[in-house]
Parts: structure tokens; C-alpha cells; sequence
């Protein structure tokens, strides 16, 4: 606090300390607000995906093909370029196929410091929601000492030999232009006629 009124005594501010640490304090409550302004209780708006909600100002990543498409959550929609998409079309939207959105997108939620995957999200909200609702359990009454049980002996499991698997070809085929991710590229049927 000394600190604070010598700052202000060098900036050639001449005022109250009580009026100092009051506008400090104003700062402060100020720069708070502008970081939760939904923990005031105020309208919340944001996107219901399923069981995950995304509140206004979340940025989601989508990683296709080496390439990173950013999007983020305005009102109550996802908006990308300009455009309201949903979480399977923003997934899609470069692969060129069908993906699965909860395993491709990743989420920054505005209080998150690193993105998070969306499926990882949704398990933590599903736990906390079991939590939740599930009762605690009331402590077992202690059990009488009894005498100590004898492990049991147990038979020893042979395994099966392990089989090695041979190197995968990820050298793209005849048009086709993009990384092999097959075990096998070709099928009985196309080797077999030919």
C-alpha cells in the first residue's frame, strides 16, 4: 500500500490515500466483471452441445490434414468465418468426409488455459453429473477382527506366443494422394481377377 502512494506521490498526484486505494479498488472490482461477467448472474448465453455447454467467447480448434481451422462461440451459435455452423459441420467442414466432432474438435472454454478434446469434456461433465447425484454413502460399521484368511493359490495362466505383424506400406496407392492408414490396401476380390 505505501508502495501505491509513492507511485502517486511521483506521478504528482497529490490526493487522499483513502481516495488512492478507492480508485485502486474500483480498478480491481472492474477488471473483475469484465473477466466473469456471467458469474454476476446476468443473461448467459452460449451454445447447448448435447450434454456440453459452450458459454459465449469459447474458441474451438479443428485440426484436418495438418491444417488448423479456428472457430468460436458468439451468442448462441458457433461461428466460423462468418457463418453459424454446427459441431459435425464445423468437423467436416475441410476433412471432405464425415467425422465425429466430439473427437476432432478441441475446446477453450473463456476460464480454460489449453484446449481440451470435446470427448474429454463430456466424460468430465458426465462424472460430475453422476457425482452429483449420487448420494454419499454412509461409513460401514467396524467389522469384528476374525481370523486371518489364507490366500488362495492361484494357477499360473499360460500365454499365447506372440505373433509379429508385419510392417505396414504406408506408401500411397495409385491415385490417391493422401497417407495410407489401411492394414491391407487392396481387396481379395480386386487381386483375385485380375
Amino acid at each position: 500500500m505505501l508502495a501505491l502512494i509513492e507511485q502517486a506521490g511521483l506521478n504528482g498526484e497529490s490526493q487522499d490515500p483513502s481516495a488512492i486505494v478507492l480508485k485502486a479498488v474500483e480498478f480491481w472490482l472492474a477488471a473483475q466483471q469484465k473477466r466473469a461477467p456471467a458469474a454476476a448472474g446476468g443473461d448467459v448465453h452460449g451454445y447447448q452441445w448435447k450434454s456440453l455447454f459452450l458459454p459465449e467467447g469459447t474458441q474451438i480448434r479443428c485440426n484436418t490434414y495438418g491444417e488448423q481451422y479456428y472457430a468460436s462461440v458468439e451468442g448462441d451459435a458457433i461461428v466460423y468465418q462468418g457463418r453459424k455452423l454446427s459441431p459435425n459441420q464445423l468437423a467436416s467442414l475441410h476433412a471432405d468426409s464425415v467425422r465425429n466432432a466430439w473427437n476432432d474438435l478441441y475446446i477453450r472454454r473463456p476460464g480454460d488455459k489449453f484446449y481440451k478434446s470435446a470427448s474429454r469434456l463430456r466424460r468430465e461433465q458426465a462424472a460430475a453429473d453422476l457425482a452429483a447425484r449420487t448420494p454419499p454413502e454412509a461409513p460401514e460399521a467396524p467389522a469384528k477382527p476374525s481370523a486371518p484368511a489364507i490366500p488362495a493359490r492361484a494357477e499360473p495362466v499360460a500365454c499365447p506366443p506372440a505373433q509379429a505383424t508385419p510392417p505396414r506400406d504406408a506408401n500411397p496407392g495409385q491415385g490417391w494422394t493422401l497417407p495410407e492408414r489401411r492394414k491391407h490396401r487392396f481387396r481379395l476380390e480386386d487381386v483375385a481377377f485380375e
